[in-house]
């Protein structure tokens, strides 16, 4: 069995651009973990399909999308639909999800404090700065009992939108990728899964908060109009969703990661 870091060493493979001109490459932009590490999983399985695989990690949630809009990169693989929503109405892009894969529960962690009654009154919360998560760090906030939103059900609530804040919260909102960094700084800090895995964080044992394996927010290939049509997407989809591709994420995130097919 391969091991995680021999795994993602082979998703390291830069794809410089899209995969115009070889119609056997398939360019596929990913966050570290658990995209890549999942998509060096499929790796072996599409070159049997005969499809070139090439994965293209960022640290970010917004060059992924650029590029696939560009034409640089293929698809990409790192996003929940809320997020790309978001992302499509604000850079005028028209981009689509393709498949959902799986769920990565958004988390509260903290450096200072053992369980959420312990957060004292005035303590400093860092969230993501961006509507999609942000709004979704808040409703874990809600649901954990530290605040009390105007629209409890509101995927996209901000910051303004607090109606209780009985502890007097102080709230950072931060990029999403920087969050695992601030975690000594701040009394609580919401952090995405993928992010909170590649900082060794386990969200099994580490969060003091996290969504439930009934959260909305899948993680969804993503590409331009059509790109579902594209054989080459199709296998991809096909090895992502396949039984092989749910004992990987079952066995290597242990409840961390949830397949969502």
């Amino acid at each position: 069995m391969l091991s995680r870091r021999t795994l993602l060493a082979a998703a390291l493979l830069l794809a410089a651009c899209g995969s115009k001109g070889d119609p056997n490459r398939l360019t596929v932009a990913a966050t570290a973990v658990p995209h890549a590490e999942i998509l060096a999983q499929v790796k072996p399985l599409l070159a049997r399909e005969g499809v070139d695989l090439e994965v293209r990690v960022f640290n970010d949630y917004v060059q992924p999308n650029l590029q696939v809009d560009q034409g640089q990169i293929d698809v990409n693989y790192f996003q929940t639909k809320p997020y790309l929503d978001q992302f499509n109405r604000e850079r005028g892009t028209k981009l689509v999800p393709v498949a959902g894969v799986h769920v990565e529960p958004l988390g509260a962690y903290s450096r200072r404090w053992k369980a959420i009654r312990d957060i004292p009154a005035g303590a400093s919360v860092a969230i993501p700065n961006e509507p999609s998560n942000g709004g979704r760090a808040l409703l874990v906030l809600q649901k954990a009992g530290l605040i009390r939103l105007k629209d409890p059900a509101n995927p996209l609530a901000t910051i303004g939108d607090i109606a209780a804040n009985p502890r007097n919260l102080r709230f950072r909102e931060l990029e999403a990728a920087t969050l695992p960094r601030v975690l000594g700084e701040v009394d609580l800090a919401l952090i995405n899964t993928n992010y909170a895995l590649d900082a060794k964080l386990d969200p099994t044992r580490d969060a003091l908060a996290i969504e439930d394996k009934n959260s909305p927010y899948v993680n969804f290939v993503v590409g331009r109009p059509g790109a579902a049509e594209d054989p080459r997407v199709r296998k991809l989809v096909a090895a992502l969703r396949s039984p092989t591709t749910r004992a990987f994420i079952d066995r290597t995130y242990k409840g961390a990661v949830l397949p969502a097919f």
